[in-house]
């Protein structure tokens, strides 16, 4: 019996638009490239489902956040579903407002928002959310609480609150192993 190949052209075509919009830039104080953040998304929403839609979401997360790509463009280049996912992902900043003075308005508004989401978009935003719970964990192992200082926000308190928060909108995925591994390293790095 002959295996009939997967289609990924969505996927393919995903991780090469975020490969060349995130180009040149490296992941926040780790000496590597931005892409591999993605990717590691991409790879824990994998774990979660085959949906082509999600897993292309999953790589193009960052871009509307973190680059010069408009919502407008994932449209047209992947597709309203994929678009409403990358949207659903993406933290707004409040005009005015710094990063590290909104920090907790965003972060509060982006969670109630993921509380009222579909289990799609919260299978999305927990590729995203242990991709950046297990590089917490890695660096938390070697700086202790000094990793905060990368962070805009520099209270570990904040961060309790923000991971935890996240840990409860996203409940509803913790039949995944994904979410089984989110919250055991939220409780692990916030003992």
């Amino acid at each position: 019996m002959a295996n009939n190949p997967l289609d990924t052209d969505l996927l393919d075509r995903a991780i090469l638009f975020a490969v060349n919009a995130h180009a040149g830039t490296e992941r926040r104080g780790k000496g590597f490239p931005y892409i591999v953040h993605p990717l590691e998304a991409v790879s824990i929403v994998a774990t979660m489902t085959s949906d082509q839609e999600l897993l292309a979401a999953a790589a193009l997360h960052d871009t509307l956040e973190d680059t010069d790509i408009t919502a407008a463009e994932i449209e047209a280049e992947f597709g309203h579903r994929v678009a409403s996912l990358v949207v659903s992902e993406t933290d707004r900043m409040i005009p005015g407002m710094g990063e590290a003075e909104s920090w907790h308005e965003r972060k509060k508004a982006s969670m109630d928002h993921l509380m009222e989401s579909s289990r799609e978009t919260k299978m999305v935003a927990l590729g995203d959310k242990l991709s950046n719970m297990r590089a917490i964990a890695r660096d938390y192992a070697v700086s202790g609480d000094k990793l905060w200082n990368l962070f805009h926000v520099t209270e570990r308190k904040e961060h309790e609150w923000h991971y935890r928060t996240l840990a409860d909108a996203l409940r509803e995925l913790s039949d995944t192993f994904a979410f089984q591994e989110f919250e055991s390293l939220i409780n692990q790095v916030f003992a």
